[in-house]
């Protein structure tokens, strides 16, 4: 496994105690999480250093179901993710239990939310990733991200400004229907 890291940003029209909502709760999560073709169901969540948050993440678009049946993987999944940093509407940070890709160990990687305040009342979200097994895996990981955050910009209120690591770009989205890990 690399060490390298994806890092994505965006300019949500929300406060960060809004987006802090969205992203720490049931309800909240389901909201935006999954990205298009798929949908969200929040199964534990208990938001705490140490705590945990479980999901199952579903297949329902026709061309999404198509793509996963043809990668041997299932229509439906649950991730489990463990709580590493709780700053309330500042900072969140989770290990994700990668115990999804066939023919892989499974493994954890860490991901880490930032929500800046901007001067006229929205968030600026930095989003930084560990990078998956391999580059296949953390491309997907990279489009599911940046879908991810397109939802939240979409559901917090718009005024997306994307930014990307420097040589990092984020893969098109649409070019491959998986949904990535979260």
């Amino acid at each position: 496994m690399t060490t390298q890291q994806i890092r994505l940003e965006r300019t949500c029209n929300a406060a960060p105690e809004r987006i802090w909502e969205l992203w720490t709760t049931g309800a909240g999560i389901e909201a935006w999480w999954a990205p298009e073709g798929f949908t969200v169901r929040v199964d534990a969540l208990d938001l705490r250093v140490g705590g945990t948050l479980t999901y199952t993440m579903t297949a329902t678009g026709p061309e999404q179901i198509a793509f996963m049946e043809s990668a041997g993987l299932p229509l439906g999944s649950t991730s489990h993710k463990t709580f590493t940093e709780v700053q309330p509407a500042r900072r969140l940070a989770y290990a994700t239990l990668a115990d999804f890709v066939p023919g892989v160990e499974p493994y954890e990687f860490l991901t880490e939310v930032e929500l800046r305040a901007t001067a006229d009342g929205g968030t600026r979200v930095t989003m930084t990733a560990d990078s998956m097994h391999d580059e296949e895996w953390t491309a997907r990981l990279a489009a599911g991200r940046a879908a991810e955050l397109d939802n939240l910009v979409k559901v917090a209120g718009t005024r997306d400004q994307r930014r990307t690591r420097p040589g990092r770009p984020v893969p098109p989205l649409g070019r491959n229907p998986g949904h990535g890990e979260r």
